[in-house]
């Protein structure tokens, strides 16, 4: 269930600010993205793991808390990321 490492290599290549660029914002919220949306998929189906649905509400808790620090700290960049990924704020 969790990310491959090629997969995590391409979330990485498409959102990174810079060329050696792993932990920025952008590229941890786009991570997150991709794991919760998984783990999303999986609580569907198994509707009593509970432990996996407390993973999946601290991931969105962190992936909150990201999206708060880009937004205080660049709009624009926090506007962009959004739209890209596609989540409603």
């Amino acid at each position: 269930m969790p990310l491959t490492k090629e997969k995590r290599g391409t979330i990485v290549a498409a959102a990174r600010v810079h060329e050696t660029d792993t932990g920025s914002p952008e590229v941890q919220v786009s991570v997150l993205t991709e794991r919760i949306n998984q783990l999303v998929e999986h609580v569907r189906a198994y509707k009593g793991d509970h432990s996996s649905r407390r993973g999946l509400l601290k991931m969105v808790g962190a992936r909150r808390r990201h999206l708060r620090y880009l937004a205080h700290i660049d709009n624009g960049r926090y506007r962009a990321l959004i739209e890209r990924l596609g989540l409603r704020r």
